[in-house]
């Protein structure tokens, strides 16, 4: 009782109701709180967590305003962009895809999800990928595409023209909440 009653001197919690018994270390169900725990985040690569990036593509000035000149005008007849990504370990996991538009002056992620484009066309739409790893530790596009840790296929003088964005991108694919496998 005392090791209680300390702990709940140094937190700073009443010595009653659940709190307490969560101080002590019983289990959830016993505090008999309603509060669910937070969900975990999407699979690394899943549809979900394409989604996900594509709200965070959104959400980057970077990306929706540096990319909104010939970058995303450069979209073929179906007026939008292509990116498929993928993670080279996970051999079993499908890529996901974003398409990017133009869309009020703005280059907006229209879609994250599981594939949809079958055929991309490389003179507008990319495709990336990496080892889990490499995603998680990527820096600079160019040192990563030189050295061998990003793979891609597509209009490499636009992407060589487009760096900034680019890595603005590939900080999203690490930074975006994600349940990443072991590595």
């Amino acid at each position: 009782m005392f090791r209680k009653m300390t702990m709940a001197a140094i937190l700073g919690l009443s010595l009653a109701g659940p709190t307490m018994a969560m101080a002590a270390g019983a289990p959830s169900g016993a505090t008999g709180s309603t509060a669910e725990a937070p969900a975990a985040p999407p699979a690394f690569m899943s549809p979900a967590w394409a989604q996900d990036l594509c709200t965070a593509w959104n959400n980057s000035p970077t990306l929706t305003e540096k990319l909104a000149g010939s970058w995303a005008k450069n979209s073929g007849s179906k007026g939008y962009k292509v990116m498929e990504v993928s993670d080279s370990d996970m051999k079993t996991t499908p890529p996901v895809q974003l398409e990017v538009a133009l869309k009020g002056g703005k280059a907006e992620c229209i879609y994250g999800g599981p594939i949809k484009v079958t055929k991309l066309n490389y003179n507008y739409d990319y495709k990336m990928w990496a080892t889990t790893h490499n995603w998680r530790h990527m820096g600079s596009p160019m040192v990563a595409m030189m050295w061998g840790d990003l793979k891609f296929k597509g209009p490499k003088m636009e992407a060589m023209e487009n760096m900034g964005p680019f890595g603005a991108f590939l900080k999203l694919v690490k930074d975006v909440p994600a349940t990443v496998p072991a590595s």
